[in-house]
């Protein structure tokens, strides 16, 4: 699985302007847990850059995935996005920024995913949908139950610099990134 090209059925989105929105905004007070439980605050005036990046759900090994998961558009792959995003962890430091990811699962969901992956940054918890409400984040949802669709987003003293949205390819976009924080 190499998360480089989209599958045959799902569709493009030819003009999604679902995070058009996000673009300079000023980060609302939001805190959330990470995978310890501790909370993190999100809107502050650090001299790093965070690099906030939404996901839908990671897999477990012993769990199923939601019926018809791989058809969604940008589902699949989080778990490939995490180790990505961790695999380059030291190229984020050496730009002055800092990942941080974040989904709708539950803490322990998370715990297990970072302990199993060696995730050495945080991954917050949204299960309660503060992030989702505060800054209108685009989702979908099965069962009932909410998903983020993945974005990522660049901040610079509590002001969203730069919004990725939609994304196509998992391995694409960490070098897009990348290329970004170098660049600003």
């Amino acid at each position: 699985m190499d998360g480089t090209k989209l599958q045959k059925d799902q569709p493009i989105p030819s003009n999604d302007i679902a995070c058009e929105h996000l673009q300079y905004m000023l980060l609302p007070k939001i805190s959330l847990p990470n995978q310890q439980g501790n909370l993190l605050q999100l809107n502050r005036s650090d001299t790093f850059r965070l690099v906030i990046y939404f996901y839908s759900l990671t897999g477990h090994p012993e769990k199923k995935l939601p019926e018809n998961w791989d058809q969604i558009p940008g589902a699949k792959g989080c778990t490939l996005e995490n180790c990505i995003f961790r695999d380059n962890y030291e190229n984020f430091i050496e730009l002055n920024a800092l990942p941080i990811g974040i989904s709708t699962q539950s803490i322990e969901e998370i715990k297990e995913m970072t302990d199993r992956l060696r995730i050495q940054y945080d991954i917050l918890s949204d299960s309660n949908h503060d992030c989702i409400n505060k800054l209108s984040l685009p989702t979908f949802s099965i069962n009932n139950r909410i998903f983020i669709k993945r974005l990522t987003i660049i901040v610079e003293k509590n002001r969203i610099k730069k919004v990725f949205f939609p994304i196509f390819s998992i391995n694409k976009h960490v070098n897009e990134v990348l290329k970004w924080l170098k660049e600003n």
